[in-house]
């Protein structure tokens, strides 16, 4: 079947690719870095500050764009259909106006004109984020049923496959938030195209988040202050963030690939490996982060905080009022106290707390293996809940609930960065050591047990368990903790310049 790149449409494979026609402008590369970044910051303090949201617009698209320009049409075409989906349900006319904005009463009566425009937008980002997302799992989970029951010929073998959108499922869920408040009455509406379009598009946060309320940010898109104290903090938080995204997640990724790639391993080889991805994901995600949040701080916005020191959560549920907060508290007020919450009895609540942990696994990734991911973290909040104060967590000191809740988190891990459910059940089994490793996988130790990256690792831990996060370091910027930071940038970046591998994990889902 013929194909059509610039769309991202090709023939089926073996293997789903859901990369970029080109590379994407990453925080942590040189030309966002040296080029892209000075020139935003250049221009927006250049032009007139009515100005200043039409310029974020046009530099988000252009940062967006990058990898694919036809990404931008995709997400104009979506950030329009919802800017009037919140014109209708508030019952409003557009206004040029950033200040002309007005709302509902909470809780009062809505027509079916205003019910009607809300279902539309959140059907269509659904159909949105499905269809991009999820139709090459939909076409390989049928073909291995059909071929599973003996049906070969029933495959869909020659069949449109869809790259992934940069971003997508992060503004899905800024125009989901939006029409939701907006319709609640949590939210005023806004009128101005340009200061809805600059709060879908703003590229600190575009492609991986934060999660940003409309409401959070909806008096600073008309009313901002720009100051040198907030500057220097959104450089602080710049520069802690690529400090520990190329100088703790990028060495400790290696890691974790080199043994989740080797094949059996041996028990201790696999701790190493698992912890290593633990210790990756969280200083990648916390680092993107950290700079998205710095990155607003200089243009003059507030981001609230994403993380919290997670691994030092003392229970699952714990933890998920640490980690990612901004999507842990999204699923909250939109999916699961929609559901029912915890009123409507403790066995609706149970199965309240599965189903929103799935479907936020689901919302990482299209495979089983997010789904199972997903489906034992709503397990563990379940178990716990059904223990309350008798919780086996209540019984043990502080380290131990630690230690136990980072060890669960691992397991669950595993399935999160395997590729295969086999090679995740397989990965599983050598942590337990029930897998015979073969003679060469000893060379795995040879590899990540070098001096390099042993410090790695002990570094990532005391970082994890001894540091202050970012957010509470940069309340106040001393002369120390400003040389601090610039010499960790500096470092970074020249790190950087020799560093190969630089993925950015969240950028996929």
């Amino acid at each position: 079947m013929a194909h059509w790149n610039g769309w991202g449409f090709t023939e089926l494979r073996a293997r789903i690719d859901l990369r970029p026609t080109k590379s994407f402008m990453v925080f942590s590369s040189h030309i966002f870095v040296f080029y892209f970044l000075p020139l935003a910051l250049l221009l927006y303090y250049a032009v007139p500050r009515r100005g200043q949201l039409l310029l974020l617009i046009v530099l988000s698209y252009l940062f967006y764009g990058w990898a694919n320009p036809l990404f931008v049409v995709l997400m104009f075409a979506s950030t329009l259909t919802d800017y009037l989906s919140g014109l209708i349900i508030s019952g409003q006319r557009p206004s040029l106006r950033s200040d002309d904005s007005v709302g509902l009463e909470p809780g009062g009566p809505r027509s079916r004109v205003q019910k009607a425009a809300l279902v539309t937008t959140i059907v269509l980002n659904l159909l949105l984020l499905g269809f991009f997302k999820y139709f090459n799992f939909g076409i390989e989970s049928y073909n291995g049923l059909v071929r599973s029951l003996g049906y070969e010929q029933a495959a869909w073998d020659h069949f449109l496959r869809i790259t992934l959108p940069l971003g997508i499922s992060f503004y899905t869920f800024h125009a989901m938030s939006y029409a939701i408040d907006v319709y609640r009455g949590d939210a005023r509406a806004i009128r101005n195209y340009i200061d809805y379009a600059c709060y879908v598009a703003m590229f600190p946060q575009l492609v991986a988040g934060p999660i940003i309320r409309f409401q959070d940010v909806a008096n600073q898109l008309a009313h901002r202050t720009h100051s040198a104290e907030k500057f220097a903090r959104g450089v602080a938080f710049f520069s802690f963030g690529m400090a520990k995204k190329v100088l703790l997640a990028n060495p400790c990724g290696k890691v974790a690939d080199t043994v989740f790639n080797a094949g059996p391993v041996g028990t201790a080889d696999a701790w190493t490996g698992i912890v290593g991805y633990a210790f990756q994901i969280y200083f990648d995600f916390s680092a993107y982060s950290d700079m998205a949040i710095g990155l607003a701080l200089m243009l003059g916005f507030v981001f609230a905080k994403n993380f919290d020191s997670p691994y030092l959560a003392e229970s699952i549920t714990d933890f998920w009022r640490r980690w990612h907060i901004s999507l842990s508290t999204w699923l909250r007020d939109y999916l699961y106290l929609p559901l029912g919450g915890n009123r409507k009895g403790p066995a609706r609540t149970y199965v309240n707390l599965a189903t929103v942990m799935v479907l936020g696994g689901l919302w990482h990734g299209a495979a089983w293996n997010f789904v199972i991911w997903g489906a034992i973290h709503g397990a563990m909040l379940a178990f716990e809940r059904t223990q309350g104060k008798d919780s086996i967590y209540h019984r043990l000191p502080r380290p131990a609930k630690i230690v136990l809740t980072f060890v669960i988190v691992c397991f669950a891990w595993v399935f999160f960065r395997a590729e295969t459910l086999p090679q995740a059940l397989a990965y599983c089994g050598s942590l337990l050591g029930w897998t015979q490793p073969p003679l060469q996988s000893g060379l795995i130790a040879g590899i990540i047990y070098q001096p390099y990256y042993l410090g790695v690792l002990l570094m990532a831990a005391i970082v994890t368990w001894s540091c202050p996060q970012t957010w509470d370091f940069t309340r106040r910027i001393t002369v120390p903790r400003a040389a601090l930071a610039m010499g960790l940038l500096w470092l970074s970046l020249l790190i950087l310049t020799s560093q190969e591998f630089n993925p950015f994990i969240y950028f996929l889902f």
